[in-house]
């Protein structure tokens, strides 16, 4: 395969400290652009990552005839309107998470030119811990699952931070509650039917900053989960089955420099065993996977379709949090 040549949109700090390093690693892959609103800043950016070309603009990065894909993690509000610029530009796109604000807002992409691939990056979708799971449930090693729980928090007060920005799409359901809704979707191989949820807005930002929620998936099967922007650093999932129940250690920010495990339990709750995977990027994995999709070597397995339903449950969810009540997750 030769190589697929990225550009990246912006100088975001998830690009520079986690993404371009992983695309970095694969022999498939070119980093060959970043853009900013600055020159200046992008130039820094290049020299320091090792990147050749760097733009002042977003639109000169779009109109780079050698760049084939776009990676944009801009902030939310700005996800869409540059990944349909991007795909109108004839670049593919993976773009950050959420993929939108709102799934109307997603649906938006339906428009993208075809042959453009667009895809929501979730890199847990590729992590090996991640792929055996789905396998062990798939082969109902634990039983017929009706549960995952999840729980995920950090702690951030900084008012010039995106995620504190209520108008531009801060706050914890964007920006962290999509976790656990996808690793669901992604378990349960179905969508949620309807949702309940409770939340605790920050009284100067204006943002949700403590989220707990129910979704309902049918057929008994449930999702449960809480999300804090400002409680300690913590993640965990269990998924349990009528067998047993499967833990994900660090569920969703995966360490890249030390093996990773999954606890597997049998109907007995002191047996059980954890399984090891060798240390490997998820975000590399995610690069890798777009760009073979690119080369049409393998078919992409996340379109613009998934991240609508995904984007749908979160609304929902929001519904919920207003109403008081169990709300219908909408079709898309």
């Amino acid at each position: 395969m030769t190589r697929v040549k990225w550009g990246i949109l912006s100088t975001a700090k998830i690009g520079t400290d986690l993404v371009i390093p992983a695309l970095q690693k694969s022999p498939g892959i070119e980093v060959a652009a970043i853009a900013s609103r600055s020159l200046a800043k992008a130039k820094r950016v290049a020299a320091a990552l090792g990147i050749a070309k760097a733009y002042g603009s977003y639109e000169a990065l779009l109109a780079d005839p050698e760049i084939e894909v776009i990676y944009n993690p801009l902030p939310n509000h700005l996800h869409v309107a540059l990944t349909l610029a991007a795909a109108r530009a004839g670049k593919h796109v993976l773009c950050e998470k959420p993929m939108a604000m709102t799934a109307a807002e997603a649906r938006a992409l339906r428009q993208a030119p075809k042959g453009r691939l667009i895809q929501e990056a979730f890199m847990i979708r590729h992590a090996p811990q991640w792929l055996e799971v789905k396998r062990l449930v798939k082969a109902r090693a634990i039983g017929e699952v009706k549960l995952v729980q999840a729980y995920f928090s950090y702690f951030n007060r900084d008012p010039k931070n995106v995620r504190n920005m209520a108008a531009i799409g801060g706050g914890g359901l964007l920006d962290i509650g999509c976790y656990p809704m996808t690793a669901a979707r992604f378990i349960f191989g179905a969508e949620p039917l309807r949702v309940a949820s409770v939340l605790e807005r920050d009284p100067a930002f204006k943002t949700d900053r403590v989220l707990s929620a129910l979704a309902d998936f049918g057929r008994g099967r449930q999702l449960s989960f809480a999300i804090s922007t400002q409680l300690a650093q913590s993640q965990r999932l269990n998924i349990i089955g009528s067998k047993g129940r499967i833990d994900v250690e660090i569920p969703f920010n995966a360490p890249i420099d030390r093996p990773t495990r999954i606890f597997v339990q049998g109907p007995k709750l002191y047996e059980g065993e954890w399984r090891t995977f060798p240390a490997s990027d998820q975000y590399q994995l995610q690069g890798e996977a777009f760009s073979r999709a690119v080369r049409k070597a393998e078919k992409l397995a996340y379109g613009v379709d998934n991240a609508i339903a995904n984007m749908a449950a979160l609304d929902a969810i929001a519904r919920a949090a207003k109403s008081g009540k169990w709300e219908k997750v909408r079709k898309v």
